[in-house]
């Protein structure tokens, strides 16, 4: 080999129309790992944000994995809601006539809630199987029932149709000495 037919140590110069292929291939590239990248974050996050919905009867099956944060729904059960000792901790039971689960929450519960009602509350199980409620909420008039309390409802056998509640009962009057009722 003699150093004039030598092109490859010599620096040869590529084309124009090879620069722009070369320059095109690297940004096809790097758009592809910047989106993979945001996909892969993006996945992760909606990942920490999903509550999935059990009924009482799939938390008594033990079907909520362990720690998950999770919705639980269903009917406040008659005569179970009361204030704890700290004044502030509510505890009442959620049921879907075949199984119920107890629910505290420490706050002020929504001026909807009441026995036999539908309630959905978000939050975990602790070690004892007490659902420990971050948020509770109550349906809004009387005939609506929360489409996650139905189904669950109707996972348990206990949804009767053609009622408009499911032929849940329901607690009517005002000024009632129930501590978990909005006066």
């Amino acid at each position: 080999m003699t150093a004039l037919g030598d092109n490859r140590s010599s620096g040869r110069r590529r084309s124009p129309a090879a620069r722009r292929k070369r320059t095109r291939l690297f940004l096809v590239l790097g758009g592809l790992v910047f989106l993979g990248a945001a996909v892969v974050l993006s996945l992760f996050a909606l990942r920490e944000n999903v509550n999935y919905f059990f009924g009482p009867t799939e938390v008594a099956d033990g079907k909520v994995p362990d720690g998950a944060k999770f919705r639980i729904g269903g009917l406040v059960e008659i005569g179970s809601c009361r204030i704890l000792g700290d004044g502030v901790t509510r505890e009442f039971t959620v049921t879907d006539g075949a199984a119920s689960v107890r629910v505290t929450y420490e706050g002020l519960l929504p001026s909807l809630f009441r026995d036999g009602q539908g309630v959905v509350a978000l939050g975990r199980l602790d070690m004892q199987n007490v659902f420990i409620a971050e948020e509770v909420l109550a349906k809004h008039d009387e005939t609506y029932m929360p489409t996650e309390a139905v189904e669950a409802m109707k996972r348990a056998g206990t949804w009767q149709e053609g009622e408009p509640d499911g032929g849940a009962k329901t607690v009517t009057g005002a000024g009632t000495t129930d501590p978990c009722k909005a006066l």
